[in-house]
């Protein structure tokens, strides 16, 4: 394990399925905030993802895992065994997060000790989601993510709903019962004195109720107003439309003659806020790429992951279903089910 510059071992966890294309991204992304290890497990890919990682893992700060789980909780199943991976077990802080999940750190040098600090050195923090619309692009194209998608909902108010979802960095000395995909969990009764010191993205103490997951609806969000001024977390759960049939392919691979539900798609396609903030790290993500690109083996191995993506598009783009995905997807509108619903209650349109 490397340290960030502050001494800080950082080590980020993920499940990956045919994410191929978005890994070196990722990747450096989160090298430029601080991370230093990474923990990847995967499943069943077809494009070239496993390939990729065991060559990154060749070159030392990744460590690449079949997922351990024998039925299809792939997640907490990998999460489980993370507790025990030398990558976690030694780190000082641990960030589980997605491939389409970037933290975006609004303070100091915008890394997570800079993050960390502001918030005051708690055992976690959560950081809210800010889900970024896919605004008509529909070609996928082999360059980053955070530079294509700019706009998203108002980043307080998501589907109608003024409490949205966040990921949580986690600490060493957290009293950890296990890993959630959101937030980590501690025993029920743990005395208040015991209780981690956990904020949210504004460095503020956490709601006592989503604190002790009191609410079972809520045990994963906290109301989004005032909870992101040191970060944000910038999903980009959509990208281009190419992407997306990609990605529901890979979730559902026998659609053929069912009906398909939008509902994923609008409710994270809302464009009426733009948000550029995330580009102060564009400079040096993209000279991180070329110097992982230059290392001519996984400049390769990438690129394969890049022509197994379009050409699974292509293959897709030659059923009748998935060019009625496509078009569905294409004409449906902008706003959320929830907040059309609510405008047809007040008798008004959007």
């Amino acid at each position: 394990m490397d340290r960030t510059r502050d001494g800080l071992r950082i080590t980020a966890v993920t499940c990956v399925k045919n994410e191929g294309p978005f890994l070196l991204e990722w990747i450096a992304f989160n090298r430029l905030i601080g991370v230093t290890d990474f923990l990847f497990y995967s499943n069943d890919c077809t494009d070239g993802t496993d390939t990729l990682l065991d060559a990154l893992a060749a070159r030392g700060g990744v460590v690449h895992l079949p997922n351990p789980a024998e039925g299809r909780n792939y997640q907490m199943e990998a999460l489980k065994d993370a507790r025990r991976q030398a990558a976690v077990a030694d780190a000082d802080w641990v960030w589980i997060a997605d491939v389409d999940e970037f933290l975006n750190i609004h303070v100091g040098d915008h890394t997570i000790p800079a993050l960390i600090a502001a918030c005051g050195d708690p055992q976690a923090i959560s950081v809210t989601f800010q889900f970024f619309a896919n605004d008509d692009v529909e070609a996928f194209e082999d360059r980053p993510v955070v530079a294509q998608f700019l706009r998203s909902h108002n980043p307080d108010i998501w589907c109608g709903d003024l409490a949205i979802e966040v990921k949580s960095l986690v600490r060493h000395d957290f009293p950890l019962q296990y890993y959630g995909a959101h937030r980590p969990f501690f025993k029920a009764g743990l005395p208040a004195r015991r209780q981690p010191r956990w904020t949210d993205g504004s460095g503020r103490r956490v709601q006592d109720k989503f604190l002790v997951a009191a609410n079972p609806r809520r045990i994963r969000k906290f109301p989004a107003q005032g909870a992101r001024d040191f970060a944000t977390l910038n999903h980009y759960a959509l990208r281009s439309l190419d992407s997306y049939l990609v990605k529901n392919d890979r979730g559902d691979v026998n659609r053929e003659n069912r009906a398909f539900d939008d509902t994923y798609w609008r409710e994270r396609n809302d464009p009426a806020h733009e948000d550029r903030s995330i580009l102060r790290y564009l400079p040096a993500l993209e000279a991180a790429l070329a110097e992982m690109k230059a290392d001519a083996e996984i400049a390769r191995l990438h690129d394969a992951c890049v022509a197994a993506h379009t050409g699974r598009r292509d293959a897709l783009l030659a059923r009748e279903d998935y060019r009625a995905m496509q078009a569905q997807l294409r004409a449906a509108p902008k706003l959320p089910p929830q907040e059309s619903a609510m405008l047809a209650q007040l008798g008004l349109s959007p």
